[in-house]
């Protein structure tokens, strides 16, 4: 009872009027359904279950972290329904939980071929907020690029201003309140 209500609270998340529609891959005549959702590629659990000889369920996937599945509408074989995803990163975690010699030419197919053909595919550019890593000499800040300009969270601020700067500048402003 409690699965099938966080899989409709999961669905009712991602627009459950509209299915996501799925590409198809085949590997040796079993179907992967994969997608590509906020610049992410989800793998649809069951086809993914088939290709490495496993059953993943959902009870499968709680080795997983939450960010890594999830239960999306998905239009698959001419109908849409309910299925458990799972994202790039939970693949390769399963495919090491699950350790097995012949994984390794399922995951570099799944790197070199899966991954790359779904973010080509892309035919058109989405007006939405992208995300990049700024490197500094000791930290790294999050960036927000979006209508072509780079934003920094609030709170990141004073980690971007350097130790020396923060106190001149309280210095100065102590002194125009001491007079």
């Amino acid at each position: 009872m409690s699965t099938q209500l966080a899989s409709r609270n999961l669905s009712t998340l991602t627009n459950e009027w509209e299915p996501l529609v799925s590409t198809p891959f085949t590997r040796y005549g079993i179907h992967l359904h994969a997608l590509l959702l906020e610049n992410q590629v989800w793998f649809c659990a069951h086809d993914m279950g088939r290709l490495m000889g496993k059953y993943l369920d959902e009870r499968m996937s709680r080795k997983l972290d939450t960010d890594q599945r999830r239960i999306l509408l998905v239009h698959a074989h001419g109908a849409a329904e309910e299925r458990l995803m799972l994202s790039e990163s939970g693949v390769y975690a399963l495919l090491i939980y699950h350790y097995c010699p012949e994984y390794r030419s399922l995951r570099e197919w799944l790197t070199h071929q899966v991954v790359p053909t779904l973010r080509d595919a892309r035919t058109t550019r989405v007006e939405r907020p992208t995300l990049s890593v700024l490197d500094w000499p000791q930290m790294q800040l999050s960036l927000l690029h979006w209508q072509n300009e780079s934003w920094i969270r609030l709170r990141d601020m004073p980690c971007v201003l350097l130790p020396q700067q923060q106190t001149s500048w309280w210095k100065k402003a102590s002194q125009l309140f001491q007079f």
